[in-house]
Parts: structure tokens; C-alpha cells; sequence
């Protein structure tokens, strides 16, 4: 666990979905699809919020993409936010390397198991964001503003 972690971005757009976890990749994608098609350009790493239970029959999470673009028009019939700073500060970190399916879980309650032992207060919802190492391999940070 890391404690100190921040997440930090110009220019974010933000949508709301309601999926089954398994579609997960679906809403990752029309998310992106939606910003190229209106000719918009990410600068970052997609990263989203999960607003509901992990263990539910479905899931809410907010998807965000930091862009190029300092303005946003938002797109007819997408209900889609626009925030042209977006900070969270501090926040308590955990990295999934392999095994994204079996991992994320085990490490979703540890992350909140170090909250409990620690004494510290939950107050942003779980952010999930997918990154990408120098040598190119795939990992995911899991946090948690405090």
C-alpha cells in the first residue's frame, strides 16, 4: 500500500455508466469511441470511479479521460461532464500487476483492510486506473482518497 498517492489532470471528461461487470470493456470503449468520434484527443490514462458494489449484479462507475482540449462541447445525447482541473489529495494506493480478474478483488479489500487498521476515513469513491509501465507491461493502481 501507498500512502501519499494522488491523481492529478488537466481538462478531464467524465461519463456515467451502468453495466454488469462483465461489459466493463464495452463501456471502456464507447466511452473512447464517443471522444474520437466528436474529434476529441486524450493526453492520459483512462481511469474511472466505481460508485457501487464491487460484488453487485451490476456496477456504476464514472469514466473519465484527460483530452487536449481546454474546451468541451458536450456531445448531443451523451450526458458527459467536463472539469478543466481535477485533483484528489491524499489517497492510499494498491497495484494489481498480474491477474487482473482474481487480483483486483483480493486487492479491492486489502486496500480497505489498511484503511480500518490505520484508522484513516474513506472519502472519494475507489478509483481504478489502467497504466503502463516503461518496458510496456499492463498494470492496474487501485485507490481511494483519504
Amino acid at each position: 500500500m501507498m500512502l501519499g498517492h494522488q491523481i492529478a489532470h488537466r481538462n478531464v471528461v467524465s461519463k456515467y455508466y451502468h453495466f454488469k461487470p462483465e461489459d466493463l470493456e464495452i463501456a471502456l470503449e464507447d466511452f473512447v469511441t464517443i471522444l474520437e468520434t466528436n474529434k476529441y484527443h486524450p493526453t492520459g490514462d483512462m481511469f474511472f470511479s466505481m460508485l457501487s458494489d464491487p460484488t453487485a449484479d451490476e456496477m456504476t462507475v464514472e469514466i473519465y479521460m484527460p483530452i487536449e482540449e481546454d474546451i468541451f462541447t458536450p456531445v448531443l445525447d451523451e450526458q458527459m461532464f467536463f472539469r478543466s482541473y481535477f485533483s484528489i489529495t491524499p489517497m492510499v494506493m494498491t497495484r494489481v500487476i498480474d491477474n487482473f480478474n482474481e487480483q483486483s478483488q483480493l486487492k479491492y479489500w486489502e486496500l480497505f483492510d489498511f484503511l480500518h487498521r490505520e484508522g484513516l476515513e474513506q472519502r472519494t469513491p475507489v478509483f481504478v486506473a489502467y497504466k503502463t509501465s516503461h518496458s510496456g507491461k499492463t498494470y492496474v493502481e487501485m485507490s481511494v482518497g483519504v
